[in-house]
This record gives C-alpha cells, sequence and structure tokens, in this order.
C-alpha cells in the first residue's frame, strides 16, 4: 500500500498545478491569435511548432529564439518593424495587441 505523506501531496498538487498552467497558457485566446499571425506571416519560412524544420533552411525555427534571446526582447522590434533577420525577411510592425499576441505564442515554444 503506498502511502502519500503531506509533503508528497503537496509536490503532486504544485506539479498539477504548474501543468495545468502550461496548458491554460497554450490554449488562451492570445496565443491561438499569435499562432495565427505567425501561420499566416511566417511559416512560409520558418518552423512555427517544436518538430519540423524551416521550410527556409536560413530561417530559424521559431521554437529556438528563446535560446538566443528572451523573447520578451522581441516586443521592440515587433513594434517598430523587424527589418532584419534572414535576407529574404519581409519587414513587419505590429500593433500593440499583436505584439503581445505573438510573443504569448512563442512562449509556448520553449
Amino acid at each position: 500500500m503506498i502511502r502519500l505523506t503531506p509533503a508528497w501531496f503537496l509536490f503532486l498538487l504544485f506539479i498539477e498545478t504548474v501543468l495545468f498552467a502550461g496548458r491554460a497558457l497554450a490554449t488562451s485566446p492570445s496565443v491561438e491569435r499569435g499562432r495565427a499571425f505567425v501561420a499566416r506571416n511566417c511559416a512560409r519560412c520558418h518552423s512555427i511548432d517544436k518538430q519540423t524544420a524551416s521550410p527556409l533552411s536560413i530561417a530559424p525555427p521559431f521554437r529556438v529564439l528563446h535560446m538566443r534571446y528572451p523573447v520578451e526582447s522581441l516586443e521592440e522590434a515587433l513594434a517598430e518593424g523587424i527589418t532584419t533577420g534572414h535576407p529574404a525577411m519581409p519587414e513587419f510592425q505590429l500593433e500593440s495587441g499583436q505584439v503581445s499576441d505573438v510573443i504569448n505564442f512563442l512562449k509556448t515554444l520553449e
């Protein structure tokens, strides 16, 4: 018979809370709007999921962006217009709500 001590119970409750919070964030309206934006504007060059390769080999998969810098640091660039990146990358300038949506989506790929 397995005995659940108070410490184990608290640990399991913590793990469940963390997992549930991650699922809630992944399906939030903001994340879905960010996913839709990058699917329309970025997916022809960049991988926007956790597994596939980018269609354009010089375009980094979005899942690795957080390894290069905090994705929050992209807020200003997205709002002012990204003019750098790979040579074939078009310039984008997002509205503030779109910036938050894209950042929230990128966080789900970390």
